[in-house]
């Protein structure tokens, strides 16, 4: 940023001119600096990584008190909170794509059962629907999707995670690029036990 005087021949100016350069006042002073276009790189490892921890943020609050107090522990280790121990471990779970846990002293449990899976294309979106046959310790549904038939899911594949509350668990994929997209879903229990992913299933996307 560089400190100018009487800007495009004028006592001030602001904005940016020709997408390259950009005026505007810093502590009333008139400035010119080069236009930046921030970044916010969409990945497909990126992108699995934001899908893993929104899920594990937004389910945090679903936990009971007493399962929270489980990860003070691991918390007065590290020096930080009980949701930051959480976070901190089930993403090193994450990355392994391997799923989270509520409590970290039992990685076990029963995998759901899943059912019928049910998508449905739109206008730049995918309804997803999974029913659940048989609960057991179910967490949550993870949604991965491809633009290729017979795709084997990887972490970089993960569109988002759904909360388990009744089956079926529905979610609604936004901002798809129009295509031909084949989705698949995999259950998961609260102690990390996983199910196989479900066969997939085709939508259009316009």
């Amino acid at each position: 940023m560089a400190l100018v005087k009487g800007p495009l021949l004028s006592l001030d100016a602001r904005g940016q001119v020709a997408g390259a350069i950009v005026f505007g006042n810093w502590k009333g002073r008139p400035t010119v600096r080069k236009l930046v276009t921030p970044s916010n790189p969409q990945t497909g490892a990126q992108s699995g990584q934001r899908a893993g921890v929104q899920f594990l943020s937004q389910a945090w609050a679903g936990i009971a008190a007493a399962q929270q107090a489980l990860w003070q522990d691991l918390a007065d280790e590290g020096k930080f909170s009980p949701f930051n121990a959480y976070i901190r471990f089930n993403l090193d779970r994450w990355v392994q794509f391997t799923d989270p846990v509520q409590d970290p002293t039992i990685v076990a449990g029963t995998a759901p059962v899943m059912g019928a899976l049910t998508v449905t294309g739109g206008v730049r979106q995918i309804s997803v629907s999974q029913v659940i046959t048989t609960p057991n310790d179910i967490w949550g549904v993870w949604i991965s999707s491809s633009l290729t038939t017979g795709f084997t899911p990887a972490k970089s594949d993960v569109d988002a995670g759904a909360i388990y509350s009744a089956s079926p668990v529905t979610r609604v994929l936004t901002g798809v690029a129009p295509g031909t997209w084949f989705v698949r879903t995999r259950g998961f229990a609260t102690g990390g036990a996983s199910s196989a992913w479900v066969a997939q299933q085709q939508a259009i996307v316009t």
